[in-house]
């Protein structure tokens, strides 16, 4: 059986996400159905269909300049179009980063920032929801040659007085006196920032987008590359030129800004050898050629930290000219199918166990509570239909008798509603206190006084010292949530054992909100920009305009961090207590139910035994809504999240 090319594995990955889509909106009509919806868990829902009808595949590809690493992207996505799409030639080496997507509402096109905007106090994040300041191409995708051309610009660069380029953050000194460059009027810099490509590929509509990182100048000089779109993407490929294995420059990309986004387990992160081409060697002979190469990623794995499984040797520039004139021995030789089956297998694989991590996390509970609810009420109807069974209705004062039993439980739940309604206001009381501890406003003025202080700094050294005081204020928040967190979990436990103490409602489990994941996240982002302030390229530049990028930078991330904890902290403090006020609307349903079948019984002239059959059918519709959700469960791929009652309870029902 031959293996799925990754094109065909990327679709049979979409059509995978399409129908968990389709699952979890069936979920959605079917708590809508069963009367068990409510607007936390539909908001909750609605935001995770939206984030998986947005979801994407990332591939980031990081290499220094002259690596290959643009001739890599044509060679793996785009060999189809018959030219070399993207600009790889020999000196025309990509000059600004670039994403590559499709915008099904936008159109087809190429934006790019202009270098210029550096110098504002504005994020690229930012910049993305102003169109109008990005310089638009339109492409016309029938024509290759057409978008080869305007592809151009992402090579464009232009002159501008080094004080300018100072200013920007492109110029240093040192290592323009290591390259014998002393003293220029005119600096040759980059003409754009950042650059967005959307356009009909297959591939990207299936949702691959791929981001293109120029080399290090680059990447030390935007903080936003390393520390928020290397991180986000499903998998980064370091690309190294076979030829001269890791160099300095390599090696110190390597390590300040490619291996620490990817976690400790360096899960998504491959190296890619490319230019074996040039260890091709007549006189070595294959065997001489293969001794080379192992030894290069012997080597290049030792320098680098990594397992030489994580090394693909490859040429990209005869995997391109192969596939384009579709010659299977060169394809071959190019060895560029052992990284095309890793981003198959791998990298998509475990994109799937992440979304369905995502759906656990976020809706399981919701499901977890489904299940065990409908079961529940099975099992009460049939248990209570096998009472019935045994019970002599034509003895009027015993039926006498149970309508005043069942008459007493309205009245206990009349109580349960008075007594829940008290919890819920002591609650909201505590809950109100979690939620401001993650206000905005509190958030907002911690930001403000450590950028008024930074504005003041005249050195870098102080800016960098501002930068920590924000984090160490930014824990100290966090850690008043922590306490306030405690108090509220405790008191949501506390009101779940009275109900299930005092009134003998089914245990369960309280979802309970947690602050360490946020506190972990805020710290990863101030070791992530700690490595990075502290890197050599930021250290020998000491230029202002990267410290005040990594400000920004981690400013935004912590916001969205924290502004994160708030919304989640509200959703909780709104929801938790759903659970209970849905077991006892369920129970004032049993009890009306039992109300209505005394009637039915006492009142009918028809035989105990018509009765009683007439009784089981209405199992009937419980046994169908508890099949339906075992259905779209399975559909969900979420079968772990199953009720709790056991299948012998379940088969007496």
């Amino acid at each position: 059986m031959r293996k799925l090319e990754f094109k065909e594995q990327l679709h049979e990955y979409s059509q995978w996400r399409d129908n968990l889509i389709q699952a979890i909106e069936m979920y959605q009509e079917w708590r809508s159905r069963y009367d068990l919806s409510d607007p936390h868990s539909n908001d909750t829902i609605l935001n995770m269909l939206s984030n998986l009808g947005s979801d994407r595949v990332t591939l980031a590809f990081a290499a220094e300049f002259s690596r290959g690493k643009t001739e890599l992207i044509n060679s793996l996505f785009f060999a189809e179009t018959g030219v070399r799409l993207l600009p790889s030639s020999p000196g025309r080496t990509t000059m600004c980063p670039t994403e590559l997507f499709h915008d099904e509402e936008g159109g087809h096109y190429i934006r790019l920032l202009d270098i210029e905007s550096r110098l504002e106090d504005t994020s690229l994040i930012e910049f993305k929801q102003k169109v109008n300041r990005w310089t638009q191409i339109d492409l016309d995708c029938g024509s290759p040659t057409q978008m080869q051309e305007a592809f151009k610009e992402l090579v464009a660069v232009k002159k501008v007085p080094r004080m300018e380029a100072e200013k920007l953050g492109l110029w240093n000194e040192r290592e323009a006196a290591e390259q014998g460059i002393v003293d220029p009027e005119t600096v040759e810099i980059p003409r754009w920032r950042h650059a967005m490509i959307s356009f009909p590929h297959p591939l990207l509509i299936e949702g691959l987008c791929i981001l293109d990182t120029p080399g290090l100048n680059a990447l030390g000089t935007e903080p936003e590359l390393t520390l928020n779109m290397l991180p986000s993407a499903q998998a980064i490929i370091f690309v190294l030129a076979a030829d001269t294995g890791v160099t300095k420059s390599d090696l110190e990309m390597w390590r300040n800004h490619i291996r620490g986004s990817r976690g400790s387990n360096k899960q998504g992160l491959a190296v890619v050898m490319n230019k074996i081409d040039a260890m091709w060697d007549d006189l070595l002979g294959e065997n001489g050629y293969e001794v080379s190469i192992k030894s290069q990623i012997k080597n290049s794995a030792a320098t680098l930290g990594i397992d030489e499984s994580a090394i693909f040797p490859v040429s990209a520039k005869q995997a391109l000219l192969a596939k384009v004139k579709s010659d299977d021995d060169l394809l071959e030789r190019s060895r560029l199918s052992a990284l095309e089956d890793y981003l198959s297998n791998d990298i998509l694989q475990q994109r799937r166990e992440i979304v369905l991590e995502r759906i656990s996390r976020d809706i399981g509970f919701l499901v977890t509570e489904s299940s065990n609810l409908t079961n529940k009420k099975l099992l009460n109807a049939a248990k209570q239909l096998e009472e019935f069974k045994k019970v002599d209705f034509e003895n009027k004062d015993m039926t006498g008798k149970l309508m005043a039993e069942t008459r007493d439980r309205q009245n206990i739940y009349l109580e349960n509603v008075e007594n829940f309604q008290a919890s819920r206001r002591v609650f909201a009381i505590q809950a109100k206190m979690l939620v401001d501890s993650l206000s905005k406003n509190r958030i907002s003025e911690i930001i403000k006084g450590t950028k008024e202080e930074m504005s003041k700094s005249l050195t870098t050294y102080g800016m960098k010292q501002n930068i920590r005081k924000l984090f160490d204020e930014l824990r100290d928040l966090l850690q008043d949530s922590v306490d306030i967190t405690n108090e509220t979990r405790r008191l949501v436990k506390a009101i779940h054992k009275k109900f299930q103490d005092e009134y003998g409602f089914k245990e369960i489990e309280p979802q309970l909100f947690s602050i360490k994941n946020y506190q972990y996240e805020l710290e990863q982002i101030f070791d992530e920009g700690d490595q990075f302030r502290s890197s050599a390229k930021t250290t020998m530049t000491e230029q202002t305009i990267v410290i005040n990028k990594l400000y920004s930078t981690l400013i935004a991330k912590a916001r969205e961090i924290l502004k994160e904890a708030h919304r989640d902290a509200l959703t909780w403090s709104n929801s938790v207590l759903t659970p209970l006020m849905h077991q006892i609307k369920d129970h004032k349903k049993q009890i009306e139910s039992r109300l209505q079948m005394l009637r039915k019984i006492n009142e009918s002239k028809g035989s105990i035994e018509e009765n009683i059959a007439n009784l089981e059918k209405e199992l009937d519709p419980l046994k169908r809504q508890r099949q339906e959700l075992a259905t779209i469960v399975k559909a969900m791929q979420m079968e772990g999240f199953q009720a709790e009652e056991t299948e012998k309870e379940l088969a007496e029902a």
